[in-house]
């Protein structure tokens, strides 16, 4: 399984990729993993690149849903001549519904407002050789784990289907010993994206997966296949599908069919979100279990986010309350947590400007087992 996401962000017209831990969701069968989501995919233009406008990945209007990057607003029929009693036709109505984007990005805004567990010493050299490619060099220490160095490099092609996207994106890093993490993006049509993402062991092939998604005027449809094995006639299939019912409200559901030697099955759950002005509800119901997620912006500086979780497989299940607290004139960055578990995080970020550097903290205590950890990550360029 992928322990960690890649992040990448613009800065200085390039590209800064980070590691990003992620949970895997108690739908996601063993041996599966979930595909790797790039926050800005081709986020890399040139130093003279037009701003973006508001509509192009920027939250919508009251009650309208997000619109994801590099999907536009659906177009809006002109303004009809007034009809009597002021009533407008079912065509009208389904016209004005908005993208749902995506079937992971449910629940990604009350995860975002959560701290990343640190434990050790990282360091990350950011490196633009162009304003198409980047390369980097990290090196992680820990008491834990096996400390370790990992070349990256992020490549940004020349086809720009916005104000700030580009593609195809690859993306990869290798440590030491030969083991591969990567993944190539590209937008094949204007509605029709593809991801193909690799995961390799020392010389063998662990991990590979490949989807492709339809983005509808109204709707999300994706199909993901991953570890397809003829020979043996295993694999995993991962079908997704999100709905707009109404500018607010999105419904959808997935589906996995697993297959290996001896063992077959499918999980299946349903997903419901509503998206307010300022604030997100999102549940997602299935035979593995159930996750809901309430996010709130109660203004620039604070937003927060609470969290259930339960699993039926592992019968356990989980609380956890989060939030972010940004500080813009200070080039500061406060998350912290707390759950049900009784583990309290935090994590704190300080860009040190003029300087291409930031300066990352970071400390978990889990009251319940009496175990600390802490962690400290310096990023320069």
């Amino acid at each position: 399984m992928f322990p960690s996401q890649s992040r990448f962000e613009v800065k200085g017209g390039l590209v800064r990729s980070q590691c990003v831990r992620r949970r895997v969701s108690p739908a996601c069968p063993v041996g599966f993993i979930r595909p790797v989501e790039i926050t800005t995919m081709g986020s890399v233009l040139a130093a003279a690149a037009p701003n973006p406008p508001p509509a192009s990945g920027a939250p919508g209007g009251p009650g309208l849903v997000s619109v994801p990057p590099g999907f536009t607003m659906p177009p809006m029929s002109p303004v009809p001549p007034p009809v009597t009693g002021g009533a407008s036709t079912p065509g009208e109505e389904e016209a004005s519904l908005p993208n749902p984007g995506s079937f992971e990005e449910c629940h990604r805004k009350c995860k975002e407002v959560f701290p990343l567990q640190m434990e050790g010493v990282k360091l990350m050299v950011n490196k633009g050789l162009s304003s198409h490619f980047q390369v980097n060099h990290t090196i992680a220490l820990s008491t834990v784990g096996d400390s370790s160095y990992r070349f990256g490099a992020t490549y940004v092609g020349s086809k720009q289907t916005g104000p700030t996207e580009s593609f195809p994106v690859l993306v990869g890093d290798m440590d030491t010993v030969g083991s591969l993490n990567a993944q190539i993006i590209h937008q094949l049509t204007s509605r029709v994206r593809s991801k193909v993402v690799l995961q390799t062991q020392q010389h063998k092939f662990v991990n590979w997966q490949c989807d492709a998604e339809f983005r509808g005027a109204d709707f999300t449809a994706t199909v993901t296949l991953g570890n397809p094995d003829i020979l043996v006639g295993s694999g995993i299939v991962v079908a997704h599908y999100l709905q707009s019912v109404t500018p607010s409200l999105a419904l959808g559901g997935e589906l996995v069919y697993h297959r290996r030697p001896g063992e077959e099955g499918t999980v299946t759950s349903l997903v419901g979100r509503y998206t307010g002005s300022n604030y997100v509800a999102t549940l997602t119901l299935g035979g593995a279990g159930a996750h809901a997620s309430y996010y709130h912006k109660a203004n620039d500086q604070l937003q927060v986010g609470v969290e259930f979780e339960a699993s039926t497989r592992m019968q356990e299940t989980s609380a956890s309350f989060g939030y972010q607290l940004d500080l813009p004139k200070a080039n500061l960055l406060f998350k912290g947590s707390i759950d049900s578990n009784w583990v309290v995080g935090a994590t704190l970020e300080k860009k040190l400007v003029p300087l291409p550097l930031s300066l990352t903290l970071g400390a978990f205590l889990n009251h319940r087992k009496n175990k600390f950890q802490c962690g400290i990550g310096a990023t320069i360029g």
